[in-house]
Order: structure tokens, then C-alpha cells, then sequence
């Protein structure tokens, strides 16, 4: 960040980083387990499984858990999600299985399936050994760039088929989002890492790191030397905040932050503003929002063009900024950043309002908030340039984005996309899961063709 006064480490006692930094959502004991199981009808034709976007079967690892079989509840679950882990941390279950759970009809308090599914998947990983074999080797070798959830679950998938697999990133360490971007207090005691071991522990998955698409390998190259390609960069590119004084010291991108704050060992170094003003309306801003106020910040405002339910963090995570101190401001967005001798000091919203077409428009009432950092966490953008293939042209793009077909299929055949560098559903890591399993299987066929 900067040196001003305003901007510090140390804002806390050492008592208060590690209260405000505990797991959200620690884990069931046995008895809980048991207790929360025992609330499961065990619904045939369930509509929480067609809520989970990698066809978890639900009813069955929880009638599992209610026999005490855990380990084969984790089984169960790992079959569909090799991210099950990562997923009962920071999946928002509130609005996929938890919400078309029918207890919810009868009690308005559904089975608690998230923390279900962490229970057994710590057990797993911690007591229930591999459960994964590599399938009878075959000559193929498939290149996959990006080591997130859609990659190595595409990885892995094509391992158990007994495909050779490396992965290309372009970070130091392996993990993707779950290792640089997921808020600390969703995922402490370097679980990313605990899973990615877990994950590569079945063998077949070489990992190459400080790889970056279109510097160090290109796509051209990929396809000369593997058999498929699977990319699953995600989105590289932070939105700027495209205003007036959007390029002063102390404009600073969300992702970036919260990366560093991943990567810390003592929290008590990071330096945090007194005064944070985070513009965007979705799990980065909440994230960021959070983890500003659990540094020490004394005021963090969100600021969204839009209405409580149109930001796409979710109710839960916003009631939970809030609880933590944050407010949140709806219908407005940034009109000015004012600067002081070079540096952010405050910035100007409009009032906003939907128009008759339905988008948020300026009213041309302002008001203005002191900061001494602004977070930018809009979303971020494709980097496209580096997917030139070996016949000088460039893959097809939708919306910003990768375009593939149902099979993950892109515009150039035996090369594969998914995660959010694409648009194939929600942009959640249990839907990056999903797409790496779909392309897996397709690899394989287009393999064994």
C-alpha cells in the first residue's frame, strides 16, 4: 500500500488477529454429525442433489454419516467433487442445496449439508487414507494451464483414466483461487494446500509452476507436444475503476489484496487502512470488506450500483460483512476519486436508479465519502491475447470469454476450456469443479478415438 499514517500494520493486539481470523465454519463433532444426519429424509428423487452442480448424491453420504460410516460418506462425495473440502467451506449452500432442502418447507432450517460434507471430508483427509487409483496407463498426455479447481479436477479425472497429466500455472504455488483468493477466515490452517496434496497424492499429475500462458509456453506449443489441452486460467485481469482519478495512489485492486493477505504468515504486518471504501457487490467485495475490518480498519463502506438482491454475494454474505462492521451502501456508484498530494482521500458516489429498460442510471445526486484506500473488486476480465493456436488463429470468445460447447469443447478440436475463463453456469468453484469433470470425460473419449 502506501507509507501514510493513515495506513499501518499492527492496528490490533495479537489475541485479536487470531479471534478474528478463526475458521467461520469449523467442523461437526461425531455427535453433531450424527444429531444434524438424523434431520435428513433421505428424500428419493431429492432436490438438493439437483441443486449441487456436481451431482453429489446427497441422501446417500448423509445416510452413510448416520451409520457411522464417514469414510465411505467421503468416498461418496469425492466421487463428484474431488473439491468437496474446498467446497463445504465456501460453497454457498444457503442458495444451492441447503435452499431447496424440503426441511426448509417444514422447520425454515435446512439439513446443514455444507458442514455434513466437511465432516466427512475431513475425516478423509486426515484419518481415511487414498481413495483414488490411477487408471491402466495409456500413451496420452494432456497439458492443462491453470492449477485451480477446474484444472486439477480436470487432472485428476484424467489420471483415475490413466491419462499422463501436467499442469501448467503461472502463480508459485498450485491451488488457484482457493489458494490466493478465498477470505483467510473461509479457509485457514493452509487447507488449499492440505486438499492440492490430497489431490496429487494419486499419482500421474505433474506440476509445473511460474508457467505463465503466452510468456513462458504458449498454446501453439501445447498442441504440438500434448495430445489435448485444457485451459483454465480463469479471469487474470482486474476491472479498473474507470473514473476520474482512478489511477491515484491507493486505488488498489481487491485480488491483489486479499493474494497478499493469503500468502501472510503474521497478519500483524499487513498494513490496513483507517478508512476503506470497496466498490463491487460480489464475494470479493464481501471478502475484502471483512478481512479490511478484521485487520483493524475503523470504517469500511461497500458502495453498489445496484440493490441488496441484485449483488451476487449472497444474503448469508452479506449479513455477514454487516455483523462484522461493514456497511453497505446500495444504488450508488463512483463518479470522482478525489485526491491530496497524490494519494486517495475521499471519493464521490451518485445516487443511482433503475430506468424504464431496467439498468442503473445516475440521478445526478452525489455524496462523498473519505478514504484513504479504495478497493476495486468489480470482477475481473479475459486476457485473451495469449490463446493464439499453432494455425495463427485465436479461440472463439463469447461475452469475454472462452466459447465452448456442452462437452467443454472449444472452437479448435482436442483443445478443451472451463473454470471462469468460460460461462457454463454460476462462477463458483463448485461449478469450476464440474466443468473440469465434464472435460476430463470428453478428453478422454476424444483420446480414445
Amino acid at each position: 500500500m502506501t507509507d501514510r499514517a493513515e495506513i499501518k500494520a499492527g492496528r490490533l493486539a495479537p489475541a485479536e488477529y487470531e479471534r478474528n481470523f478463526v475458521d467461520v465454519k469449523p467442523s461437526l463433532t461425531p455427535t453433531a454429525a450424527l444429531v444434524e444426519a438424523s434431520r435428513c429424509h433421505f428424500c428419493y428423487d431429492a432436490p438438493c442433489v439437483a441443486a449441487c452442480p456436481t451431482g453429489i448424491d446427497i441422501p446417500q453420504f448423509i445416510a452413510k454419516i448416520s451409520t457411522n460410516n464417514v469414510r465411505g460418506a467421503a468416498i461418496e462425495i469425492l466421487k463428484e467433487n474431488i473439491f468437496g473440502g474446498a467446497c463445504a467451506r465456501v460453497c454457498p449452500t444457503e442458495v444451492l442445496c441447503e435452499e431447496v432442502c424440503v426441511r426448509m418447507d417444514q422447520e425454515a432450517q435446512p439439513v446443514q449439508i455444507g458442514r455434513l460434507q466437511r465432516y466427512a471430508t475431513d475425516f478423509m483427509m486426515t484419518e481415511g487414507g487414498q481413495p483414488f487409483k490411477r487408471g491402466e496407463p495409456t500413451k496420452s498426455k494432456v497439458a492443462i494451464v491453470g492449477a485451480g479447481p477446474a484444472g486439477l479436477s480436470c487432472a485428476h479425472r484424467l489420471s483415475t483414466l490413466g491419462h499422463d497429466v501436467v499442469v501448467f500455472d503461472a502463480r508459485s504455488k498450485a491451488g488457484g483461487l482457493n489458494e490466493y483468493g478465498i477470505a483467510a477466515y473461509k479457509m485457514p490452517d493452509n487447507f488449499a494446500q492440505k486438499e492440492l496434496a490430497f489431490i496429487l497424492d494419486i499419482g500421474g499429475i505433474e506440476l509445473r509452476t511460474g508457467q505463465t500462458l503466452g510468456r513462458d509456453v504458449s498454446l501453439a506449443e501445447l498442441q504440438e507436444k500434448y495430445d489435448a489441452v485444457f485451459i483454465a486460467v480463469g479471469l487474470g485481469a482486474a476491472r479498473n475503476l474507470a473514473v476520474e482519478g482512478g489511477d491515484l495512489k491507493g486505488v488498489l485492486p481487491a485480488v491483489d489484496y486479499i493474494s497478499d493477505l493469503r500468502q501472510s504468515t503474521n497478519y500483524q504486518t499487513l498494513p490496513v487502512a483507517d478508512k476503506i471504501v470497496v466498490v463491487g457487490g460480489g464475494n470479493t467485495a464481501i471478502d475484502i470488506a471483512a478481512q479490511s475490518k478484521c485487520l483493524g480498519a475503523e470504517h469500511v463502506t461497500i458502495a453498489y450500483r445496484r440493490g441488496p438482491d441484485e449483488m451476487s454475494a449472497t444474503q448469508h454474505e452479506q449479513q455477514f460483512a454487516q455483523t462484522n462492521g461493514v456497511v453497505i451502501r446500495h444504488w450508488v456508484t463512483p463518479h470522482e476519486v478525489i485526491g491530496k498530494d497524490g494519494n486517495v482521500a475521499a471519493i464521490e458516489l451518485e445516487r443511482t436508479q433503475l430506468d424504464e429498460n431496467g439498468n442503473a442510471v445516475g440521478t445526478g445526486e452525489y455524496e462523498r465519502l473519505d478514504a484513504d484506500i479504495i478497493f476495486a473488486a468489480m470482477g475481473q476480465v479475459m486476457m485473451a491475447d495469449a490463446l493464439a493456436t499453432r494455425d495463427d488463429g485465436i479461440l472463439a470468445m463469447i461475452e469475454g470469454r472462452i466459447s465452448v460447447d456442452e462437452t467443454m469443447q472449444t472452437s479448435v478440436a482436442g483443445i478443451y476450456a472451463g473454470g471462469d475463463c468460460v460461462k457454463s453456469g454460476q462462477d463458483l468453484t463448485v461449478q469450476s469443479v464440474q466443468d473440469g469433470k465434464i472435460a476430463a470425460a470428453s478428453i478422454d473419449k476424444f483420446l480414445r478415438q
